[in-house]
């Protein structure tokens, strides 16, 4: 049987509307046969999960190196011993002080992508460095429909005192362009949602815009037709594939409507439009996120992308988790037993809601593989103990198979001071981005592969 042979820029197309396809064995073909391989090479895709506050370094530290560690209580959550690469020792020095005293958890979330020491200003003399993620996007984005994805469960704000003369922007912005341009992160499932699969390709007239909006509450409905003819084009093992990715985009849509009902419970659920705002229990906003994130790796939509748990210094509670206490005042702890099991609570929590994340990138298979093994995930914060605001020896955790380009299932101790930028210069050489230098970088990070 002749089947269809489709490109990764393929798309599924609807009334005012297109959906990005995940990667399917037909694609990219030609490429395949020419390199005599069973499928086409999968992409790498790099992301950065960044938790605030610390982490409680006891229950975080494994016992042993090597393939020989022994996971710890927090990474135990975190699961998935085997793509795990712990990477203890690194320093992120532009987060120190150097004279501009207090500010750790400010200058923590700008410096932890870029390595730079930013400057104290609450005003809008900003400054700070260029961004890992941004540099990769402006590299590689031309690959994808969209250069990079930022997310969080917190807005980003663009001025304000939020940390000992920092301004607000450096707690709240983990991603920056250049030095003065911080890149804004979306909190908004169903504006991400909308952002990855709910484009317009021409101006609709009134009826068409009314049939689109009877239709609203699935994008599924609107490509149907030509989601049914590219399924009875393809092979068993592709057609597979489109039911499973259908399904997932499905679901999250069902999720954020059921979400939109709880936050909405007097709205008519019989004549329900598209469903906005975020949810409000924490967890479900978190995996609504992390979704997000996975559909957008699945589809090739993007390759680089950044999530932020909460924003610097946050003192939101867990009372989910039995945690009543806010976050940033456990995490001055001063080694009080209690503060510290509430920490630990916290990151526990944070570390299982990363796993969920994990779960879902190894359900979708790809290739030979899955798409956690053509991930890398920077796991971690910009500051090791919350109660000294210390950062070196941080909380760092590299997940994922990279394409083969990292063996995995180890913990790797590093000499004192070596800078996390290392890491970085090591991710941007995987995307084959190669520099000299990135930031306080004294080379590639050595022993990952």
């Amino acid at each position: 049987m002749h089947y269809r042979q489709i490109t990764r820029r393929t798309m599924l197309r609807g009334l005012g509307t297109t959906l990005a396809l995940p990667w399917l064995e037909t694609m990219d073909s030609a490429a395949t046969h020419a390199a005599n391989s069973a499928v086409a090479s999968a992409p790498l895709r790099v992301a950065f999960l960044y938790v605030p506050n610390g982490m409680h370094m006891p229950a975080w530290t494994p016992t042993g190196e090597g393939h020989d560690f022994q996971l710890s209580p927090i990474l135990s959550e975190i699961g998935f011993r085997d793509q795990m690469t712990v990477l203890s020792g690194l320093t992120l020095d532009g987060a120190r002080p150097h004279g501009d005293g207090g500010g750790d958890h400010a200058r923590g979330v700008a410096a932890f992508l870029t390595g730079a020491h930013p400057r104290k200003t609450d005003g809008a003399n900003i400054l700070n460095g260029p961004s890992v993620d941004q540099i990769a996007a402006e590299k590689i984005g031309h690959l994808t429909r969209l250069p990079s994805l930022e997310l969080g469960t917190e807005a980003s704000s663009q001025a304000g005192n939020c940390d000992s003369g920092y301004s607000c922007v450096y707690t709240s912005n983990l991603s920056w362009r250049t030095a003065t341009s911080p890149v804004a992160k979306e909190m908004d499932p169903s504006l991400v949602f909308d952002r990855l699969f709910s484009q317009v390709t021409a101006p609709l007239t009134p009826e068409q815009r009314a049939q689109r909006d009877k239709h609203r509450r699935s994008i599924l409905d609107l490509v149907q037709s030509d989601a049914k003819a590219l399924h009875r084009a393809l092979g068993a093992n592709d057609r597979r594939k489109l039911d499973e990715y259908l399904y997932a985009v499905r679901d999250v849509e069902q999720r954020m409507l059921n979400a939109d009902k709880l936050q909405n419970r007097d709205i008519d659920t019989a004549d329900l439009s598209r469903p906005t705002g975020v949810p409000r229990e924490y967890d479900q906003h978190v995996q609504l996120m992390l979704d997000m994130m996975v559909l957008a790796f699945q589809t090739d939509s993007t390759r680089i992308a950044s999530f932020m748990y909460a924003n610097a210094g946050s003192n939101r509670s867990y009372r989910e988790i039995q945690v009543n206490d806010g976050h940033h005042d456990l995490s001055h702890h001063g080694k009080n037993p209690e503060k510290q099991s509430g920490i630990q609570k916290i990151n526990s929590f944070h570390a299982r809601l990363c796993n969920y994340f994990l779960r879902r990138l190894s359900a979708v298979r790809e290739g030979d593989g899955t798409l956690l093994d053509h991930c890398l995930i920077v796991y971690g914060s910009a500051i090791s103990d919350g109660d000294r605001h210390n950062h070196d020896d941080l909380p760092i955790v590299l997940l994922g198979g990279g394409c083969g380009t990292v063996t995995p299932g180890r913990h790797l101790r590093f000499p004192s001071e070596t800078p996390l930028t290392n890491l970085y210069v090591s991710l941007l050489e995987r995307l084959k981005i190669p520099v000299e230098k990135f930031s306080d970088s004294t080379g590639p990070l050595i022993g990952l592969k």
